[in-house]
């Protein structure tokens, strides 16, 4: 079985990543992986080998409008020049937008078998927006040509199955919990920043990810709380918006912004609290990770949070209850005991939902299969 992957994650090309990794290891459970990373300019290479039979190419488009064109004249040229086969190969899309989309184009040109997948949660409320909106359209007409699908949780697949009838899995991310669980942290935040009681939050800095409710959350904790502080772990256009929200609310010694980081591990070991506020997500993965490492969670009832019980795995507000995640918190601060209660409960919680590596990998190798062998016509 040959692969054709249609992506946005450009850190696929990063040597070293994690996901670059990851995708190595798919390469294993096939003959070839090709995947395309939309992106822009020319910032990333524009092809690279990442692993033995693993292949990555950057569509490197003038503008993002031009990226699932892009995308669509290199894997029509993938397929043929790598000599992809209609009865035993296929297509997958990281997502049924602007992914999506291409690889429905590509699909039409081929006649491969399609694989979708769903990591985002477009049936919330607080998926809006004009981009949005046309996403949805997209998506509609993506997930009628697929011939199965992949969520990463059971309530993406619920809001699937009026969309289409292809066979749905449910497949969550894959995360390494034994190796965050076993693992020691390098480093203390404690000794690097003045704060008695660190806040973190992880994800990348846009606007559905509500980090200004954070930032305001934190403002009313200091109130009471002046030792409190924030570390906000990520990258994204919201950044300098929100920098100017922490001055102008005189948090600049209290709110750090670090970045994406190569050991978020020892951030999440020796954090005393892990908060979310995002309006949606399709799963949750800085979360899972927060909760592997012991951290009590203030969060949204978002993505794999939906699966929790509040006030036993842990605190859960709706977005906007800015009241509700100030007492929270408050009660956390106070509360030693609340603390490890919610962080051993959330602990033991997800490592009943989550799968090993060798599952996951069977897994997904099944997703694929049931594409090539569900194709529509």
């Amino acid at each position: 079985m040959k692969v054709l992957m249609i992506s946005s994650d450009r850190n696929i090309l990063k040597e070293g990543s994690a996901v670059s990794r990851r995708m190595s290891e798919y390469g294993g459970l096939v003959e070839e992986l090709h995947i395309i990373i939309l992106s822009d300019g020319h910032r990333v290479p524009k092809e690279r080998k990442i692993g033995e039979n693993v292949w990555a190419y950057a569509t490197n488009s003038f503008a993002s409008i031009f990226r699932p064109t892009d995308a669509v004249s290199l894997g029509k040229r993938i397929v043929k020049d790598k000599k992809f086969s209609r009865e035993t190969d296929l297509i997958t899309s990281q997502d049924p937008f602007e992914c999506g989309w291409a690889a429905v184009k590509i699909r039409s040109a081929s006649k491969l078998a399609l694989e979708v997948q769903l990591h985002t949660d477009p049936f919330s409320p607080y998926f809006t927006g004009f981009k949005n909106f046309v996403r949805k359209i997209i998506a509609r007409k993506t997930l009628k040509c697929a011939d199965s699908v992949r969520a990463v949780s059971e309530g993406l697949k619920t809001g699937l199955e009026s969309l289409t009838r292809a066979e749905i899995t449910v497949l969550p991310i894959c995360v390494n919990r034994d190796g965050i669980e076993n693992s020691e942290a390098k480093f203390d935040l404690h000794d690097r920043y003045p704060w008695r009681f660190i806040m973190l939050t992880a994800s990348r800095l846009t606007r559905e990810k509500n980090i200004g409710f954070i930032i305001r959350v934190l403002a009313q904790v200091r109130k009471k709380f002046s030792g409190a502080g924030l570390i906000i772990m990520g990258s994204g256009p919201e950044k300098g918006r929100l920098m100017r929200l922490v001055k102008s609310l005189n948090l600049e010694g209290a709110v750090a912004f670090v970045g994406w980081q190569e050991d978020p591990i020892s951030f999440f070991k020796t954090a005393n609290l892990f908060i979310q506020a995002s309006f949606f997500e399709g799963y949750g993965l800085s979360l899972v990770e927060a909760g592997l490492s012991g951290l009590p969670v203030v969060t949204t009832p978002v993505g794999i949070a939906k699966e929790l019980v509040d006030g036993e795995d842990a605190y859960i507000f709706p977005p906007r209850d800015i009241k509700g995640f100030v007492g929270g918190i408050s009660d956390l601060i106070e509360n030693n005991h609340k603390r490890d209660y919610l962080g051993l409960n959330l602990r033991q919680k997800l490592g009943s939902k989550l799968l090993g590596k060798d599952e996951y990998l069977s897994k997904l190798r099944e997703s694929w299969e049931k594409a090539v062998t569900n194709k529509k016509q």
